[in-house]
């Protein structure tokens, strides 16, 4: 009984000083200045499940040889952005012995015998000082009360004279015994595993930086569209912002946390979009609203966009502070980045929309958040931090921006890492994102990186850009042009699964926007375009589901997406890209103008202080004529720059008043470069034919036969007819027959019958109507 008293005495005593040492546990949100772990641990160790919580699980960790031990450190397990860990045990001792089966041992830590549970660190990293000397080479961390029914950490450590001696070591564990290397002793990720960022010596002093100028830029207004699919999709994107969330539903969060609260009864709150998420939803509705009133000058949405900017000015603080959200929940869930990601880009739209106040708000916050306390922490400490670089070198390249705009970003985001791994093309850079889920979110992580580039002229940025670019291209973009990696589960390079959540709407926005900066970059390398084309077509347009819903994917097979009208990531972006169609069709260049899509429109500028105007007549993409008239106060010598696409079938001749001019070869621009006079008109066809691509990825569904893509110059197709829920359908032709057969229907544009198969029909992907069996892969073969 003395003996086992005076174990019970030992064991309360360790535990008594492990809590002193460690210390109270906060949330997420809790005080700064405390070790915790980056807020994404997409590694680390995790026992098989128990029965209950009420079970005793164990790993150890074999040093090799016998150490002196000075601390442990267990670093809890994150899974997402729940301010929880995951797997932390409630009840446990951490032992060290010579032997692997503990017959003898001595206790580091126990917190068996405390009165309460051990604290959930949430992400904090727990340390344990060894305060006597001890020497052994095995360490044991043994639970004996577990939460969630499973015993899981990010990673352990084991410190001998200052150095981590666990890393590389074998592990145990009382489920399979031997387990061998264990990302439970893996080397530290590339920064570290802490959650602070702060790199002084990566800032550029302004005076250093030699900006880099657009060749091209973007019309930010005078475009005016033809009755067409263009037009069509903007209506619709006016009806959808005025009818789906009232002026009062948008500001809720914004008065919640200035201490209004409304009486009149309102839409129902989505728990993530818009608690966690707190004022995004103004954010999408300022983006959609603010980019459409550029071009169609609707007084009923101008007035909301008015309101809801009025209605944020209303809930400022003193210091500028503008958010949904208190200023110290900033670390909870995407607030830090993805929330004011989409507040700053909506009142940028709102500004350039022509509500100048949207830019002072802007500045008065980015005034606070320059130099707010919490910018060490946001990178790692906040969900998705590096998606919230976009919005600092967005505001930079305002009317209201300032040189701290970036500075903050290269001294708090820029991953020197990351930079290299980028341009040097290594896949990991992508797929294996060890700070965050490797998503398609990391394109407006390399947004900014152009950003810097432009601002400063430093080459790396440029590298990295140009990598991350040839990274996606090569490997995670599906056939049409949408995104093949989300969050969720990995996506190896080209994985291109079919039955996996792929094909975000939001993805291809981001995709969009990244190849309109290098377009204006380079405005005669015509990839970047092709990209543009290819998703505005078969994403963008395709996710509009009529003037009332917009879709989250563009899945490939199976039963076509039905949209929403709630407060998404996807329908969010949506409602931008659809309000900024009208600024991808054409780019004003110093010399003159880039004719970059083809869609009955007619834009108006001055060049040479004398107006001019090009209309482009066509009803593409039914009909593959185009003409081009030139208009202006008096003849004018520009150039103009006229697209020949890169699915074109063949060189293109452009004729002038009938009579030709110039041809161009496909993936170039033709430049007409000479005096233009007010009848001179530009005509040419397009040659457009199918293409037919084989199914290379990794999805089951495509293992047994062949299946194949068919694309009709920009626009991805696909069969409907006799197609079940899952996509699957047969084609009884071979491959080098199936073009072959296919022939228009009379008085239905786009729709192709298959000759002797009277079950399908190819029409264009964005035609599938909501709900619909469909597939863009069938399988095409005889047998």
């Amino acid at each position: 009984m003395k003996v086992e008293i005076q174990k019970k005495l030992v064991y309360l005593t360790a535990a008594i000083l492990s809590l002193v040492c460690t210390g109270a546990y906060a949330q997420s949100d809790g005080p700064m200045g405390v070790e915790r772990i980056a807020r994404f641990t997409p590694l680390g160790y995790q026992s098989e499940k128990a029965e209950s919580d009420h079970a005793t699980k164990w790993v150890q960790i074999d040093l090799g040889q016998i150490r002196s031990i000075d601390s442990v450190k267990l670093y809890p397990y994150l899974g997402g952005y729940d301010v929880e860990s995951f797997g932390f045990p409630e009840n446990f001792t951490i032992e060290a012995s010579d032997d692997s089966s503990f017959q003898h041992y001595a206790v580091i830590s126990d917190h068996n015998y405390t009165r309460s549970a051990y604290p959930d660190p949430y992400d904090r990293v727990a340390i344990f000082p060894v305060l006597n000397t001890i020497r052994a080479r095995y360490v044991r961390l043994t639970a004996t009360t577990l939460r969630q029914q499973v015993l899981a950490l990010s990673k352990m450590d084991v410190y001998s004279n200052g150095k981590d001696v666990a890393q590389g070591c074998v592990t145990s564990d009382n489920d399979h015994g031997y387990l061998g290397m264990t990302p439970l002793t893996r080397e530290p990720r590339p920064q570290g595993e802490g959650d602070i960022t702060d790199n002084p010596r990566n800032v550029i002093p302004e005076s250093e930086w030699r900006p880099v100028a657009y060749k091209a830029r973007v019309p930010l207004g005078d475009i005016t569209l033809d009755s067409g699919l263009f037009k069509t999709v903007l209506e619709n994107n006016i009806h959808y912002l005025l009818t789906s969330y009232t002026v009062d539903e948008l500001l809720r969060p914004f008065q919640r946390r200035d201490g209004k609260f409304l009486s009149t009864p309102l839409r129902p709150i989505d728990p993530f979009w818009e608690i966690s998420l707190a004022g995004s939803n103004a954010g999408r509705f300022l983006m959609g609203a603010g980019n459409t009133v550029r071009w169609i000058n609707d007084s009923a949405l101008r007035e909301k966009m008015n309101e809801v900017v009025a209605g944020i000015d209303s809930c400022k603080e003193p210091n500028g502070y503008i958010m949904g959200y208190p200023a110290n929940t900033i670390f909870y869930s995407e607030r830090g980045a993805y929330t004011r990601s989409w507040l700053t880009r909506g009142l940028i739209a709102a500004g350039f929309g022509g509500n100048k106040e949207a830019f002072k708000l802007l500045r008065g916050y980015y005034n606070w958040f320059d130099s707010c306390e919490y910018l060490p922490e946001l990178l790692r400490r906040a969900g998705q931090g590096v998606q919230g670089m976009i919005a600092n070198t967005r505001m930079y390249f305002t009317p209201a921006g300032r040189p701290s705009d970036l500075q903050v970003i290269q001294q708090y985001f820029q991953e020197d890492y990351w930079l290299k791994e980028l341009a040097n093309r290594e896949l990991r850079a992508i797929w294996l994102y060890p700070y965050d889920h490797p998503h398609c979110y990391l394109l407006t992580s390399l947004e900014p990186y152009l950003d810097l580039y432009r601002a400063t002229g430093d080459k790396k940025y440029l590298d990295a850009a140009l990598g991350g670019w040839d990274l996606f291209h090569n490997n995670w973009e599906h056939v049409g042009g949408s995104i093949a990696i989300c969050e969720g589960k990995k996506y190896p390079p080209k994985s291109y699964y079919l039955h996996a959540e792929t094909g975000e709407n939001c993805c291809s926005v981001f995709w969009i926007r990244y190849n309109q900066r290098f377009h204006l970059l380079y405005p005669d390398q015509e990839k970047y375009v092709n990209e543009i084309e290819k998703s505005i077509y078969n994403v963008g347009l395709a996710n509009q589901d009529g003037n009332s819903a917009i879709c989250y994917h563009a899945n490939l097979v199976g039963i076509r997406e039905t949209g929403t009208d709630k407060n998404t990531c996807c329908e969010g972006q949506g409602t931008r890209l659809y309000g900024s169609l009208p600024e991808y069709i054409y780019s004003i260049s110093k010399d003159g103008l880039y004719v970059d899509l083809f869609a009955g429109s007619t834009i108006s500028w001055k060049y040479n202080n004398q107006n001019v105007t090009v209309h482009t007549e066509t009803q593409f993409p039914y009909n593959n004529k185009v003409r081009l008239i030139v208009t202006s106060d008096k003849p004018l010598s520009i150039k103009l720059h006229i697209r020949i696409p890169e699915w074109a079938d063949g060189r293109v001749s452009l004729y002038l008043n009938g009579k030709k001019l110039a041809s161009g070869n496909p993936g170039t621009y033709v430049t007409l470069n000479r005096i233009w006079h007010k009848t001179d008109r530009v005509s040419f066809s397009l040659p457009i034919s199918f293409r037919l691509i084989k199914y290379q990825g990794m999805d089951e569904f495509a293992k047994e036969d062949d299946h194949y893509a068919m694309e009709y110059g920009p626009l991805l197709m696909t069969v409907v007819g006799k197609v079940d829920n899952k996509g699957n359908t047969r084609i009884a032709l071979s491959p080098d027959q199936i073009i072959n057969h296919l022939e228009i229907k009379s008085g239905q544009p786009l729709h192709f019958a298959i000759k002797g198969d009277a079950s399908h029909e190819y029409i264009p992907y964005f035609m599938v109507k909501s709900g619909e069996p469909f597939s863009c892969y069938p399988a095409i073969s005889k047998q």
